[in-house]
C-alpha cells in the first residue's frame, strides 16, 4: 500500500480510501470481512457519511473498531450537511452541522472525527461562518481536520484566505468527482466534477483531492458497451465515444501490463501529479481485491497522456 499526509497532519495515511456507503446492518459479516481484508492489505483510510445506508455506514464501522480495539489505527472520514427528506436543501449551517457530527460520533462510539467534510455546499452561508464554526469544533477535539465536498474551487480559496488572515484552520481537503472517464454531467444535483482548471489548480496548490466514483461506477469492468444501454444513468454520465476510447485504451494498455482495465483506470487517478486519495467502493471482495490490484501499476507520463487522449500515439 502507498501511503501519504494531508497538509499537516502526523498520521501517514493509505493512498486508498475505503468507502463505506455499502455497508448494512443487515449483514453485518459482509461488511466486517471487506474491513478485515482493506486493513491487511495495509489500508487504514474509510470514508462515511451521515446518510449512508441511513446510519448503518457508520454504526458499523463504530462496531467493527470497538470488536479491533483499533480505532487510533484508522483514520476515519466523516461527512455531513448533506440534503435530507425534511430539509431539501443542504444543511450546512452551524447548528445543523453540529446535530450531524453529534448523531455520527454516537452511531461510531467515538469521540472524534480524523477529517470532516460538508457533503454538500450552501453559497448563502459566508465561507467565515464555516470556517469559524469548523475552528470551534477542531478546539473542542471533536474534529481533527476539516474539508469540504462537492465546493466550487473559488469557495474553497475564499474559504482559506479567511482562515489565514485569522490565523485559523483551513480547509485540507477536497472531494469531488474524479476518474480517467470524464462525466458529461454532473451524477446528481449539487455535485461537482474536476475539470482541467481544477486538476491545474490541485496541482499548483498541492491542496489534496479525496475523489469519489474514481472508478467511474464500473465504467471500465466491461460490463458496459456502445449498445449496452439498460442502466440509464451510466448512459447519461459516461457514454460518448472519447469515454469508450479512453475504456479501448486502458484495456489495451491493462494487455500490456497483465492489469484490468479498471486497474489502469485506478492508477492513472492514483498517479496525479498532487496529493489524491481515491474512494473506491466495492460491494464485495472480488471487487476489493481488483481495487487493491491498482497500486501496483506503474504508468509513465506519456501512457497516462495516451490514456486520457492528450496524444494519439505511445
Amino acid at each position: 500500500m502507498k501511503y501519504g499526509k494531508i497538509d499537516t497532519l502526523d498520521q501517514e495515511i493509505s493512498q486508498l480510501v475505503l468507502g463505506s456507503m455499502v455497508f448494512s446492518l443487515n449483514d453485518v459479516f459482509a461488511g466486517y470481512a471487506l474491513l478485515d481484508r482493506f486493513f491487511e492489505a495495509g489500508g487504514n483510510v474509510v470514508d462515511t457519511a451521515y446518510i449512508y445506508s441511513g446510519g448503518d455506514g457508520e454504526r458499523l464501522l463504530g462496531m467493527w473498531m470497538k470488536q479491533h480495539g483499533n480505532r487510533t489505527d484508522i483514520f476515519v472520514v466523516g461527512k455531513g450537511g448533506h440534503p435530507n427528506g425534511k430539509v431539501p436543501r443542504p444543511r450546512i449551517a452551524p447548528e445543523e452541522v453540529r446535530a450531524d457530527i453529534d448523531t455520527t460520533l454516537i452511531r461510531m462510539q467515538t469521540d472524534y472525527i480524523d477529517l470532516y467534510m460538508l457533503h454538500r455546499d450552501d453559497e448563502q452561508i459566508p465561507v467565515s461562518t464555516v470556517i469559524d464554526y469548523f475552528n470551534e469544533e477542531i478546539g473542542r477535539g471533536r474534529l481533527r481536520s476539516v474539508g469540504v465536498s462537492n465546493w466550487r474551487r473559488q469557495r474553497i480559496i475564499d474559504a482559506n484566505e479567511y482562515a489565514a488572515s485569522r490565523g485559523l484552520e483551513g480547509l485540507v481537503v477536497s472531494s469531488n468527482n474524479f476518474s480517467l472517464a470524464v462525466a458529461v454531467r454532473p451524477h446528481w444535483h449539487g455535485v461537482l466534477c474536476v475539470d482541467q482548471l481544477t486538476r491545474e489548480w490541485h496541482k499548483e496548490t498541492q491542496l489534496a483531492l479525496m475523489p469519489w466514483s474514481s472508478q467511474a461506477r464500473g465504467f471500465f469492468s466491461g460490463k458496459f458497451t456502445p449498445d449496452k444501454r439498460d442502466d440509464q444513468h451510466m448512459v447519461e454520465i459516461y457514454y460518448n465515444d472519447e469515454n469508450f476510447e479512453r475504456l479501448d485504451r486502458a484495456q489495451l494498455l491493462g494487455q500490456e501490463k497483465r492489469s484490468s482495465a479498471i486497474q489502469i483506470s485506478l492508477a492513472y487517478v492514483m498517479q496525479q501529479p498532487f496529493p489524491i486519495f481515491p474512494i473506491i467502493g466495492p460491494r464485495n471482495l472480488d471487487e476489493l481485491n481488483s481495487s487493491l490490484g491498482a497500486k501496483d501499476v506503474e504508468l509513465t507520463e506519456k501512457e497516462m497522456q495516451w490514456l486520457n487522449l492528450e496524444i494519439e500515439e505511445l
